[in-house]
């Protein structure tokens, strides 16, 4: 028997549908963002900021049962972005968009080489540690959030940029990378840069 391959991933449960795209099929975006200020952002590890665009179609519970599935980060809730700057010095961070749409900042607002993109659902961002990022606009009329996802075993932190935190900054460049791609598992873009 002939086995047809499907560019897409499509798993049904009861009546729901939820499809992953393949890593060949989905464009990626990456950016580096040099330091501003008090953010590290891209600087101390020299790993870019990611969007994986339109990667998937799934409902929170199924997103977060796909990347326990994969095993490489552990879903640990359902938000949107806060509106303050902030990044994080003791891990990575991987946001799934689930719903609505967002002009997000990454890098510092005040930061002349910061990143606005605009996001939507079905969108993956990988953040690395060090990475300034906050919500500016919330575009949709559908409420726009994320399932945030952390490394296994790795506790967020929220740093500022004030002064006083270059310490815990510090600390970044001995976090490890992914060893797996937390939507694609043994091979997908993170892996890659």
């Amino acid at each position: 028997m002939q086995q047809t391959t499907l560019p897409e991933t499509i798993h049904w449960i009861g009546k729901e549908t939820m499809s992953f795209k393949s890593p060949s099929d989905i464009e990626v975006t990456t950016h580096q963002i040099p330091a501003w200020g008090d953010i590290p952002n891209t600087s101390i590890q020299a790993k870019p900021l990611m969007i994986y665009h339109h990667a998937f179609d799934a409902s929170p519970s199924q997103l977060q049962a796909r990347l326990e599935e994969i095993g490489e980060v552990e879903p640990q809730w359902v938000y949107t972005m806060y509106q303050q700057t902030h990044f994080h010095s003791t891990t990575h961070e991987v946001l799934g968009v689930v719903s609505g749409r967002a002009r997000l900042c990454f890098g510092g607002e005040a930061n002349p080489r910061r990143f606005e993109p605009t996001v939507e659902k079905g969108d993956l961002i990988i953040v690395p540690a060090g990475v300034g990022h906050r919500l500016l606009d919330d575009l949709g009329t559908e409420s726009f959030s994320m399932v945030g996802a952390y490394p296994r075993n790795k506790h967020w932190d929220m740093c500022y940029g004030h002064p006083g935190e270059e310490r815990k900054a510090k600390a970044i460049e001995r976090l490890d990378w992914f060893q797996s791609d937390p939507l694609y598992g043994a091979d997908g873009p993170v892996l890659h840069v």
